[in-house]
């Protein structure tokens, strides 16, 4: 019975630390505004979930189990959409630059305002 603590000690730690990515991952969905989103971390931060929730099923501990998986979900969410929208960013940038609508300046442009 002295153990039990500490699997309810897991449980709520997992229910917080994993509470914690709604709200973003919520704002991210809805918003799809992921500016201040580093693409990196977030890769790194999405395997890293992913390893402890196989370090979690090696174990068969339910909390590391739960919470990661659910985090892992919701990680993956926002890597998707920071990856899509990084994507769109760049067709769309490419598209304006075959048009020559790019608001970039060329040396050349440059060279000639002088």
């Amino acid at each position: 019975m002295s153990g039990d603590w500490a699997v309810w000690l897991g449980y709520a730690a997992a229910a917080l630390t994993t509470a914690a990515f709604v709200p973003q991952a919520w704002l991210t969905l809805r918003t799809r505004d992921v500016r201040g989103i580093s693409l990196g971390m977030y890769l790194c931060f999405t395997v890293g979930v992913a390893l402890w929730l196989a370090y979690g099923l090696a174990l068969g501990q339910w909390p590391i189990i739960v919470a990661n998986a659910v985090t892992l979900a919701l990680a993956a969410s926002i890597l998707a959409v920071k990856i899509d929208v990084g994507r769109r960013q760049r067709r769309a940038a490419a598209g304006a630059d075959q048009k020559g609508l790019s608001c970039k300046r060329s040396p050349a442009s440059e060279a000639s305002r002088e």
